[in-house]
């Protein structure tokens, strides 16, 4: 859910091609003959399921596709583009369900192209489908959630030991809104949220998130993280017949574009706070993605000390920036607004309960996957 590296998504020009458009598109960089297309939802992309015919070009077997075209504003970092693309390449080929380009005629793995109005360039790429379920359409069980944590840690860990890449400096990104370290800049947003009781408590997890956050990010262990293990960009299949207790393998993983550098602990609190949406337990869900992550990458005491802040900032920003652009583009307000519907009693549920005895929840529970299997 980028928006933007200047922290300014008032700036941002969203492309809004036509179906008809969208396929001359494909047929023009891709060379591949569209069978049908149809729109998918986005914050501030435009992105379509596309199938094609006689595809002599792209990847082997594949005959669909999501057709992704960036906004104006990110267009302008063919950079942090390319690394994040080249990211999704490393990941496939290491094993994990991650989307790959299909390559332009000209044998490029994206296109800056001219927009659907005056002069704006939108960046291309055509990446491959991947099938499964997103996890919003689930009811998750301790399993999947272990299971998330267990490949939210894994890519991390392996972009942090792994990966290289000549611009893979882009990934600082000093000012972008969507990572953790930068809640306090959501000061210029809360405006959107009018005068009530969920900006009264956004401007405490903003305060308590300077004072305590904020001055031991130098403590926390780095790594270059995903960004937005949402419950929407993770896709999941059923590996048992059981309809009583299925059990769940990640089988996607989708949406790089909120790559930056970061540390673990950021990696788990945003897919605890995701995980939360839908749940019928939300408070109950941190413990299992907190085993899954800590199978693979244990958090040190510090980082542990700040999870439950991070989490409660990872709701004020999604909240926050969410009204923000509802206000811009009202017509996308239903996609913009998903995390809305239950983010904001969630949030209130935490601070009611307090940092004490939700991180007891938590912590008892991952404590318990460490004198028995997953369950």
């Amino acid at each position: 859910m980028s928006s933007g590296n200047d922290c300014r998504p008032q700036t941002f020009s969203k492309p809004a091609l036509s179906e008809k458009e969208a396929a001359e598109l494909v047929a023009r960089v891709f060379g591949l003959k569209v069978s049908w297309l149809r729109p998918l939802p986005s914050y501030d992309d435009q992105n379509f399921h596309v199938c094609v015919s006689g595809n002599n070009h792209g990847a082997e077997g594949a005959d669909e596709y999501v057709l992704k075209i960036t906004n104006s504003e990110d267009s302008r970092e063919p950079d942090l583009i390319q690394v994040q693309t080249q990211a999704m390449m490393f990941l496939s080929a290491e094993g994990f369900p991650s989307a790959t380009p299909c390559l332009t005629k000209d044998g490029a793995i994206m296109s800056l192209e001219s927009g659907d109005t005056g002069n704006k360039k939108h960046m291309v790429r055509l990446l491959t489908y991947l099938p499964g379920t997103p996890v919003a359409k689930i009811a998750t069980n301790a399993q999947i959630l272990y299971e998330i944590g267990k490949v939210a840690a894994s890519l991390d860990k392996v972009l942090a030991e792994k990966f290289h890449h000549p611009a893979v400096k882009s990934l600082h990104r000093g000012q972008f809104i969507w990572n953790l370290a930068n809640v306090p800049l959501l000061e210029q947003y809360i405006d959107a949220l009018g005068q009530n009781k969920y900006r009264a408590v956004v401007e405490q997890v903003i305060e308590q998130f300077k004072g305590t956050v904020i001055p031991k990010l130098s403590s926390f262990r780095a790594c270059i993280n995903h960004g937005d293990l949402n419950d929407h960009n993770i896709l999941v299949d059923s590996s048992s017949a059981s309809l009583e207790n299925p059990q769940y393998r990640v089988s996607g993983i989708l949406d790089f574009s909120d790559m930056s550098y970061g540390y673990y602990v950021f990696e788990v609190a945003i897919a605890i706070m995701y995980m939360m949406i839908e749940s019928p337990d939300p408070l109950g869900v941190g413990g299992h993605v907190l085993a899954g992550f800590e199978s693979v990458v244990p958090l040190t005491a510090e980082e542990r000390g700040a999870l439950f802040l991070l989490v409660c900032g990872r709701f004020a920003q999604s909240l926050v920036i969410a009204a923000h652009t509802a206000l811009l583009y009202p017509e996308n307000k239903e996609y913009l607004m998903i995390t809305a519907k239950t983010g904001w009693k969630h949030l209130m549920t935490m601070f009611e309960m307090g940092q004490e005895a939700v991180e007891k929840k938590w912590f008892e529970t991952a404590l318990a996957y460490t004198h028995c299997a997953p369950a």
